[in-house]
C-alpha cells in the first residue's frame, strides 16, 4: 500500500469521526475513501463498517443513564436489530462485486437524499411515553426492515431510525439518539461478524481508520462549537452526491 493511500485512509476516518460527532453521514467518506483506493465494493463496504464501530460504542457509552431507563424496551428492539442485521449481512454477501456495485451509486443516491432530508424527517411534536415503556408493536416492524438496511449497507442508517423511531416510540430527542446508538452497535457487530467470517474484511486498511475515527470524533466536539451543522450536512450531502456520480460514471 502506498504512502498516499494510507494517508486518504487515514484522512478520511479523521473527517468521518467529525462529521458523526457533528451531523452524521461519516460513512459516505470511509465507503468512497476504501473504494477509491482499490478495494472492491463488497471489501469497502464490511471494512467501513468495522471503521465506524468504536464511534458507536463511545456515543453509546455516553447515553448510558438514558439507556438504563427503558432496558426492556431497548433489548426487545436488540434482539430485532440483531435478526434483521444477521439478514441484511447475508444478502450483501450472497451478491458478487459487480453486482453489488450496480446498487452502489443508487444506494448512495437513496442514502444522500435521506440524510438532506434528515432535519425535516423528525416530528415536530413527539409522543410523550413513560421512561420504562415497552416498545411498540410498529416500532418493532419498522426497526426490523431498518436493521436489514443497516446491516446491508449502512449509509444513512442513523438519520432512518431517528425518523422511524421518533415516529412510532416518541420521547425526548435524547431518549431517541440513546437507543440509535445502542441499536447501531447491535446492527454493526452481527454484521462484522458475518463479514469476518465471509473473509470480506480488509483488516489492514481498518486499522488505519480507527485511529482517524478515533481522534475526529475528539476533534468533532471542538468543531462543533465552530463550524455550524448546516455547512457540515451541506458537505457531507456534496460527497454524497459527487460518489454517485463517480459509481454511475465508472459503470
Amino acid at each position: 500500500m502506498s504512502f498516499l493511500s494510507v494517508a486518504i485512509l487515514f484522512l478520511s476516518g479523521f473527517l468521518s469521526g467529525v462529521v458523526n460527532a457533528i451531523a452524521g453521514g461519516g460513512t459516505f467518506l470511509t465507503f468512497g475513501a476504501l473504494t477509491m483506493t482499490g478495494l472492491p465494493p463488497i471489501a469497502a463496504n464490511a471494512t467501513s463498517s468495522i471503521a465506524q464501530f468504536p464511534g458507536y460504542v463511545t456515543s453509546t457509552y455516553a447515553y448510558l443513564a438514558d439507556i438504563r431507563r427503558m432496558w426492556r424496551g431497548a433489548l426487545a428492539f436488540a434482539f430485532i436489530s440483531a435478526i434483521g442485521a444477521l439478514a441484511g449481512a447475508l444478502i450483501l454477501l450472497s451478491l458478487d462485486n459487480v453486482s453489488f456495485g450496480a446498487l452502489v451509486p443508487w444506494l448512495l443516491l437513496a442514502a444522500t437524499a435521506l440524510f438532506a432530508a434528515g432535519p425535516w424527517l423528525r416530528p415536530k411534536k413527539l409522543a410523550q411515553r413513560p421512561e420504562g415503556a415497552p416498545s411498540s408493536r410498529a416500532g418493532r416492524i419498522v426497526q426490523f426492515f431498518t436493521s436489514i438496511y443497516g446491516g446491508f449497507f449502512g449509509a444513512g442508517m442513523g438519520v432512518m431510525m431517528l425518523a422511524t423511531l421518533g415516529l412510532t416510540e416518541g420521547g425526548d430527542y435524547h431518549r431517541l439518539n440513546a437507543l440509535k446508538n445502542m441499536l447501531s452497535i447491535v446492527i454493526a457487530a452481527v454484521a462484522i461478524v458475518i463479514f469476518a467470517s465471509g473473509g470480506v474484511v480488509a483488516w489492514v486498511e481498518a486499522a488505519i481508520m480507527v485511529p482517524g475515527v478515533a481522534l475526529g470524533g475528539y476533534a468533532g466536539v471542538w468543531t462543533a462549537r465552530r463550524v455550524p451543522q448546516g455547512v457540515v450536512r451541506s458537505f457531507v450531502v456534496a460527497v454524497g452526491l459527487f460518489l454517485a456520480g463517480y459509481y454511475f460514471t465508472k459503470g
